[in-house]
């Protein structure tokens, strides 16, 4: 494992296990423009049909062990620059007792879930596939699956619902789902009002542009240069923290920000903005939909992925860190889904990142 590194100096790091550099377009601009027709619905019972990612055979182990004691970091005792108290540290995983919030999803007979329907590779529907409907498919949507397997015995006993980014939080504080698994980054400020699981998946904020374009990165060449970013995401945090410590230049315009991210590579095609800063995970996929955009410089973040839970729901978040242990396993359902969904984008990685608990 890598030493952690002030935040100073990560602009000139690489994701853990990915290559963020070069990749090329496999398919039209036609299936970025299709998949954004996106609003916030109830999507029905899903099959299966996601391939070999998340359905593999291995055990939770639910019968070794009690409930450990412990709750996720809180908001006041959270640094990403301080070891030990990293935001993605998380409670110990799960014995075999359930709390509330599992009795609940089990007593109910499926566990809900906010999913995107619109991120290539992550969460979508493929436009290309046969029949009069597809069906969800995706990294994030393997893992969603999983979960439901190990907690109610079968990965179709899921229900799904397409959220906005800036709606994450808010349908979990309603109690709209269960959890979230959408590329939604673990931080200090999202630990006030969610819990997480542990990490189980690492990226950081990129910019992306058109391959014309005389941007390289986030850095002076941004000056003057319409961004665009979505509403209530890291990005956005992240621009406005480079115009206050003057890392991108005064007259950066940032005032453009969307409910869902694709909006932002619909709006950077019809010319409305000059630049998207985004996870750099999902900026590849978007690089991978249109030939005619790149990454540009490297990732200016380290950031980490994980399942969004309601605040206080310690038996939930136990029980999906302990499905995330076994799907991390060498050869299990992370490996396969990373294969299936991200490999031709992402390059060959070295594995999730290991979990860090309190």
């Amino acid at each position: 494992m890598r030493e952690r590194r002030p935040r100073g100096r990560r602009r000139e790091r690489s994701i853990r296990g990915v290559s963020l550099r070069g990749w090329g377009g496999v398919a039209s601009m036609a299936v970025a423009c299709a998949l954004t027709v996106v609003f916030a619905l109830v999507l029905p019972l899903t099959q299966r049909g996601v391939g070999g990612g998340g359905h593999g055979d291995a055990s939770t182990g639910l019968g070794a062990g009690g409930v450990a004691a412990g709750v996720q970091a809180a908001a006041d005792d959270c640094d990403p620059d301080v070891p030990g108290k990293e935001p993605e540290r998380s409670v110990s995983r799960s014995g075999s007792d359930s709390g509330g919030a599992v009795r609940d999803i089990e007593d109910r007979g499926y566990v809900s879930v906010g999913v995107d329907q619109n991120s290539y590779r992550w969460g979508y529907r493929d436009p290309n596939s046969t029949g009069s409907s597809s069906e969800l498919e995706g990294f994030d949507i393997d893992l969603a699956h999983e979960i439901a397997k190990e907690i109610l015995g079968s990965p179709d006993k899921i229900r799904f619902k397409a959220i906005p980014t800036n709606q994450r939080i808010p349908a979990i504080q309603r109690g709209d789902v269960d959890m979230v698994v959408r590329t939604m980054t673990i931080s200090c400020d999202r630990l006030k009002d969610v819990d997480f699981s542990t990490a189980y998946f690492q990226t950081g904020q990129q910019v992306l542009a058109p391959k014309a374009s005389e941007i390289d990165g986030f850095d002076d060449t941004l000056g003057g240069k319409r961004v665009c970013s979505a509403a209530g995401s890291t990005a956005e945090t992240a621009l406005k923290q480079g115009l206050v410590e003057k890392k991108i230049p005064d007259d950066t315009d940032i005032s453009t920000t969307v409910p869902n991210q694709l909006d932002c590579l619909v709006r950077l095609q019809l010319g409305e903005v000059d630049a998207v800063v985004t996870d750099g995970a999902l900026a590849a996929s978007q690089a991978a939909q249109d030939p005619t955009v790149q990454l540009k410089g490297e990732p200016f973040t380290e950031e980490y992925y994980g399942v969004a839970m309601k605040k206080g729901s310690d038996d939930l978040v136990r029980r999906v860190n302990e499905v995330l242990e076994d799907y991390r396993k060498p050869g299990g359902g992370w490996q396969k889904s990373y294969d299936r969904w991200l490999k031709t984008a992402l390059g060959a990685s070295e594995g999730p990142p290991a979990p860090k608990y309190k």
